[in-house]
């Protein structure tokens, strides 16, 4: 009886590990966005706070989807600058408001 009590938990097991397996690698490791708002219009469409020389800053913005490790592509004057985001808050209302701390990253 022991036995027969020890195939079904060994089965159990491989299936629920089996079912880990098959599981789309793409849906386990999202890939991080990256967000270009060098084309957008600073003061009407974001506001960017510089922080010690523009290493770090708030991003205030509009729009679903920015999260954690995403990054975000800003222009000031010629110049690009890609910063990585370390958090984000979005406001209750509107829900597609956000505020983001920003530390500026090299470009890939």
């Amino acid at each position: 009886m022991s036995l027969i009590r020890t195939g079904m938990n060994l089965s159990f097991s491989f299936l629920s590990k089996l079912a880990l397996v098959s599981f789309p690698v793409s849906e386990l490791k999202k890939k991080n966005k990256i967000h270009d708002y060098s084309q957008l219009a600073w003061g009407s469409d974001y506001v960017f706070e510089r922080l010690n020389e523009g290493m770090i800053g708030y991003l205030t913005g509009v729009g679903k989807g920015v999260k954690p490790c995403d990054r975000i592509i800003l222009r000031e004057g010629c110049e690009s600058y890609q910063y990585q985001v370390e958090e984000v808050d979005y406001y209750s209302d509107p829900s597609d408001m956000w505020i983001a701390l920003l530390k500026q990253v090299s470009i890939d």
